[in-house]
């Protein structure tokens, strides 16, 4: 499914929801749409075990037998495993709510560099800054990631990341991967990265303190 693009995931969710029969809500207008929305799009080639989707329903229906319908309609391949509700009198837009994702990286067959690469990470990611020319709509720019990645740690040639995420702030772990690998001299191949996203989180500190608790624990079951 990891090549499957955004757009393609909306249109299947969108049919399995008419399918299953459950009542969402749709937009007024002359061409009403479903109001939906996914927390943060997968980009293509990359594995996930937490994609969150928000829907607007116009009656509410108890968590499991929602699971039941969806997957009674959908594909075996790709499941819904939660329904929850997320509460009302805060921004409880799944996408407004992204700030950080945990991902694991490790390298395709055939294309680990030449080198003990697990043995550097220690000091690159004790630095206070890690600068890198980041690309946007217009234009590169020199933007320091250092902030950007929360916690790392590495295990049997997989690094795992916890990095920003969501509309403010965005750091892609193969953009990390290749930073570090510049700076040890190494030139990364193309598509060298096999990389699964594995949660995404809300941020529910104060101030400078950040607390991450994973979009799926913000809500409650449906009873």
């Amino acid at each position: 499914m990891k090549f499957i693009g955004h757009l393609d995931v909306m249109r299947y969710f969108q049919k399995l929801i008419r399918r299953s029969g459950i009542d969402a809500a749709y937009t007024e207008g002359i061409h009403p749409h479903m109001i939906m929305s996914f927390a943060s799009p997968l980009g293509i080639g990359l594995t996930s075990d937490a994609e969150y989707m928000d829907i607007e329903l116009n009656s509410s229906i108890p968590s499991m037998d929602a699971i039941r319908l969806l997957n009674e309609a959908g594909t075996d391949e790709m499941k819904v495993t939660g329904f929850v509700r997320i509460p009302d009198g805060k921004a409880n837009k799944a996408m407004t709510l992204v700030a950080a994702a945990d991902y694991e990286l490790r390298f395709r067959e055939g294309y680990a560099p030449d080198m003990d690469w697990e043995g550097g990470l220690a000091d690159f990611f004790n630095r206070k800054e890690i600068p890198v020319l980041k690309k946007t709509k217009h234009a590169e720019k020199e933007v320091n990631i250092r902030p950007m990645i929360y916690d790392w740690s590495v295990s049997s040639g997989v690094l795992f990341l916890k990095l920003a995420a969501g509309s403010e702030e965005n750091l892609k772990p193969a953009l990390v991967m290749d930073a570090y690998l510049q700076q040890r001299g190494f030139q990364p191949k193309p598509f060298s990265y096999l990389i699964n996203r594995c949660e995404i989180y809300a941020d529910t500190g104060s101030g400078n303190e950040k607390k991450f608790v994973s979009l799926y624990d913000l809500g409650t079951e449906i009873l």
